[in-house]
């Protein structure tokens, strides 16, 4: 069967905390120490969703992949237009176009909502395939925070990398000041 992406709902939360909680324990993708709970990461959806941002799976044969989300880049209301992309993949399908089809997905969801800019936090210089993934969908390094984050016995650098959205630049922000 093919891979469907599609908006994820509240019984993909158990697969979504698996995934995540794998990225948390033997990852750098996430800075997160300890792996929240399934109702943590319910918590966590909401939000993204109440905010009017995608939430997205991948899903292949009735198993979850992977799992894509945007959010606000920073709080500020000067930052309305931007949103900060995050994925997670399975360690079983990475390697597989999973990450490409939710992040294609992602942005088209995001251009559609009125974005202008998409921002990427990669933790660790080391994400490969997360940083290549991003470049190949239009990305483009923006700069290197070196030594940011400890884990794993080490310290962690962030990649940032930027991609336009739909008018990008061209004209003022549509969205509303909340």
């Amino acid at each position: 069967m093919s891979l469907l992406v599609r908006p994820s709902t509240e019984t993909d939360i158990p697969a979504i905390a698996a995934i995540y909680a794998h990225a948390v324990l033997h990852g750098t993708a996430s800075f997160e120490l300890e792996p929240p709970s399934e109702e943590e990461m319910a918590s966590r959806r909401a939000a993204v969703l109440v905010g009017g941002y995608p939430y997205l799976v991948a899903e292949r044969d009735g198993e979850i992949l992977g799992y894509a989300y945007a959010g606000a880049y920073r709080t500020r209301p000067a930052y309305r237009s931007t949103v900060e992309d995050s994925i997670y993949i399975a360690p079983s399908a990475q390697g597989q176009g999973v990450g490409h089809a939710l992040l294609t997905e992602l942005i088209r969801e995001c251009e559609a909502r009125d974005f202008r800019l998409m921002v990427a936090v990669i933790g660790d210089e080391e994400s490969k395939g997360s940083i290549g993934l991003h470049r190949s969908l239009g990305f483009e390094l923006a700069g290197i925070i070196r030594g940011i984050g400890h884990k794993h016995g080490r310290w962690l650098s962030t990649v940032l990398m930027q991609r336009p959205l739909g008018r990008g630049m061209s004209e003022p922000p549509t969205r509303p000041i909340k």
